[in-house]
């Protein structure tokens, strides 16, 4: 008989739009023993067929599934809460993660709240990555990109390449925001994100990140370093790093990256801690 998965060390809640399948499945692949995940759904500020609007992200902070997500997590009595939805804090620019984590956290009855951008951006400072190469999803669409980089770039992040992911011939044809739409998520193999970020690396990167959380990429972590020899960032994974860390948990996590051989710097915690008081 297995033994159940009750988190008895710790809970996290995570939210997530409502179509995506790989934040669920790579935290859960992650988790240590005695931590649990639990989700709350919410609708993408994407509609399907279209590019992102100018309010996506105020959609994402002002959506009532999200504040639903929120008071059922405080309900839950979870440790922290993460959104697993990089593009809100990509294009709400500088600024919307501490506004988010402060307002959502109240939602939360106090719970820490912290993001998946916040999240790789701590992640990148915690293992000395300033100039990383970027690897784009294959459904990232040009206002996405562009908000994606600017942010990294507003953070001292300096941007040594990008590698946008092909699918393969069959989606070249498509508009980017068409390929997610079209199941294009389901198709990506980690396999291959491992032989195009390492045929495409530049010799001027001194990491890899990968910022897409519907951007399945877990498996290919290890390798990439190994045979880089380069941190590798990815959104999902430092969303559970982040996570731990906010909850004080600092157990072994092998295979999936030298990010969890890193403690969140202090200052960086005490910040994300002090925007939730």
């Amino acid at each position: 008989m297995r033994a159940d998965s009750w988190g008895w060390a710790a809970t996290i809640g995570i939210l997530v739009i409502h179509k995506d399948p790989v934040p669920e499945a790579e935290l859960w692949a992650m988790a240590p023993s005695g931590v649990t995940l639990h989700t709350a759904r919410f609708e993408s500020p994407r509609r399907r067929g279209h590019d992102y609007g100018e309010d996506a992200a105020l959609a994402v902070a002002e959506s009532a599934d999200v504040a639903r997500g929120l008071d059922f997590f405080a309900q839950l009595e979870v440790d922290v809460v993460c959104l697993c939805f990089g593009s809100a804090s990509f294009l709400g620019g500088p600024g919307f993660d501490a506004a988010f984590a402060a307002s959502a956290s109240k939602l939360a009855g106090g719970t820490p709240v912290t993001t998946a951008a916040a999240a790789m951006l701590d992640a990148l400072r915690a293992t000395g990555v300033y100039h990383p190469v970027l690897v784009s999803p294959p459904w990232f669409t040009a206002t996405n990109a562009a908000a994606t980089e600017r942010f990294f770039a507003d953070a001292g992040i300096e941007i040594a390449g990008t590698v946008r992911f092909d699918l393969g011939p069959g989606w070249r044809g498509l508009e980017t925001f068409e390929i997610y739409d079209n199941g294009g998520h389901w198709y990506v193999r980690p396999e291959e994100v491992y032989r195009q970020v390492r045929r495409s690396f530049p010799a001027t990167a001194d990491g890899v990140l990968i910022p897409g959380s519907s951007f399945r990429s877990l498996e290919a972590i290890e390798m990439l370093e190994r045979d880089l020899g380069v941190p590798v960032v990815a959104s999902n994974q430092a969303c559970l790093w982040h996570c731990l860390q906010l909850a004080g948990i600092h157990s072994v996590v092998s295979g999936c990256g030298r990010l969890f051989d890193r403690r969140l710097p202090g200052l960086c915690r005490r910040a994300v801690l002090a925007s939730h008081d």
